[in-house]
């Protein structure tokens, strides 16, 4: 963001050259009030408690009102002027701020549209020129779904390098955008089936806690003898003592169904109508029913894809594509998610679009060493131990730590197997894990920098681990090759850093 660096027009802009935002911000700030209101919970819990129940009420009013009240200013004192090159955006109440926001630091102009933003008919344009690694550097919370778009297609057009009219025109033509993929509603409902939750047990069975004052019964959703009291209080007791393996499968089956319906939920909540799209100069994304989102990836900023799947997923073909971009993905993380559920038939134009490409079939993949296992062998170790202990001290229950010792070190043994890499030349290729694998695509170019690292462990057997940096990573983009030869890692550190240097 630059505050003042870009001149302004010779010819200052009149009064009726600004915008406001929509009127409808105002809405959005009353719904924003609700969580608002959380902090106003210890002044009402202390008015009760000095007994002071009757003040209670007009406390809320006041709150609202003042609140309200602060939503107007600032809505009154926010404006922006869009001029033929440039965004400038005038913003406080008490202190002013004044951004100017040329169209060539622009790399993405993403649209955001809420549930009640949708209803109204208003968008949140957010405004990425990639400096101070901030995720936007401005926004614009609220203005007409319409005046978002253009407003979105005349910066396009100005970076386009064509003449405004005839660019805007062209950007706007339904030909200019080429599909790349999509998601259909079945398609939507398999991949709910393949995101089946387990966190989704875990939060229903703490809401039956929680809520367990309201409910016409008494009992503990993960205790059997409440599920047996309940059953006897309709009559049903003696049916499930003679038919125990009907009453498990049906609990069993119960669960399941909240874990898959969770996921049909989530997916559907997240990525309804998705659409992945070529531009001239970057990929678009929309998709969400609740929040729809538009973002776009400029495809000189992508570093690295990182191509996702599940045991089970593997076995049926489906994988998931992320890009890993030094362009934010609306404030959560940096990687894109570009394939969320599909084919490697559909995966492959994608990567193509971005200049890189999956290892052709049959490249000798090298391996990491079985050193790896280790942190995984003394995770076994010391589950064996506090088992043997706590049998040593009394509780059988001792014996599911020493059972499951064995299990935990045949896991990292079996983990340690997955640890493989590939260097084609100006990209590599790293694969990990078994349960859910994980396949980095990483160019040498995108490589900020290689660090050698080694300890005492890998020291002695003539071995080290490659860190690579590359700018604009999440979670997922800690990239690493471990425990490899030192000469292997040396010359493979030498080869990247020589791209690097040619780039």
């Amino acid at each position: 963001m630059s505050d003042g660096a870009a001149a302004l027009p010779a010819v200052p802009p009149s009064d009726a050259d600004w915008q406001r935002l929509h009127p409808a911000t105002l809405a959005l700030a009353l719904v924003g009030l609700g969580p608002k209101s959380l902090n106003f919970l210890p002044a009402i819990a202390a008015l009760g408690i000095a007994g002071k129940w009757i003040w209670i009420v007009p406390a809320l009013l006041a709150f609202l009102a003042i609140s309200l009240a602060v939503a107007w200013l600032q809505w009154l004192r926010f404006r922006f002027l869009v001029g033929a090159d440039e965004v400038v955006i005038e913003s406080g109440v008490l202190s002013r701020q004044h951004r100017t926001i040329p169209f060539d630091r622009i790399q993405d102009v993403s649209i955001e549209q809420g549930l009640i933003a949708r209803a109204l008919g208003i968008a949140k344009v957010g405004f990425e020129t990639g400096a101070g690694g901030k995720e936007n550097e401005a926004e614009l919370d609220a203005i007409a779904l319409d005046a978002a778009q253009a407003l979105r297609t005349t910066i396009r057009a100005h970076r386009s390098a064509a003449p405004a009219a005839e660019s805007a025109a062209e950007a706007a033509a339904p030909a200019e955008d080429r599909l790349l993929f999509a998601m259909s509603p079945r398609r939507l409902l398999l991949a709910g089936l393949f995101n089946f939750s387990l966190a989704a047990l875990a939060i229903f069975g703490a809401a039956m806690q929680f809520f367990d004052d309201l409910l016409p019964f008494d009992f503990n959703v993960f205790n059997p003898g409440d599920w047996m009291d309940l059953a006897e209080r309709y009559g049903l007791d003696t049916w499930l003592l003679a038919h125990r393996w009907i009453a498990g499968i049906g609990g069993v089956l119960s669960l399941l169904s909240i874990g898959f319906l969770s996921g049909i939920v989530t997916m559907i909540l997240a990525n309804w109508g998705f659409r992945l799209t070529c531009e001239p100069r970057a990929l678009r994304r929309t998709r969400g029913l609740t929040t729809r989102t538009d973002v776009a990836m400029p495809v000189r900023r992508v570093q690295a894809a990182i191509l996702v799947t599940g045991w089970l997923r593997k076995r049926f073909g489906w994988h998931e594509l992320r890009l890993q971009s030094l362009a934010s993905d609306g404030g959560k993380e940096r990687d894109h998610q570009v394939v969320p559920f599909g084919r490697l038939g559909e995966i492959d134009p994608v990567l193509a679009e971005v200049a890189i490409a999956r290892p052709a079939p049959g490249p000798a993949w090298a391996r990491s060493h079985r050193i790896v296992a280790l942190g995984g062998y003394v995770g076994a170790a010391i589950c064996a131990a506090a088992g043997t202990a706590a049998i040593a001290l009394g509780q059988p229950l001792g014996w599911i730590a020493v059972l499951i010792a064995p299990l935990i070190a045949v896991a990292a043994l079996v983990g340690a197997s997955f640890h493989r890499w590939h260097d084609a030349g100006g990209q590599l290729a790293i694969r990990r894990g078994f349960w859910k694998p994980r396949l980095t695509l990483l160019p040498h170019a995108s490589v900020q920098s290689v660090d050698l690292k080694t300890d005492i462990i890998l020291r002695p057997l003539g071995l080290a681990t490659l860190v690579f940096g590359v700018p604009g990573g999440s979670s997922l983009a800690a990239h690493e090759i471990p425990a490899i030869p030192i000469g292997t890692a040396k010359d493979l550190r030498a080869r990247i850093l020589a791209a690097r240097a040619r780039r």
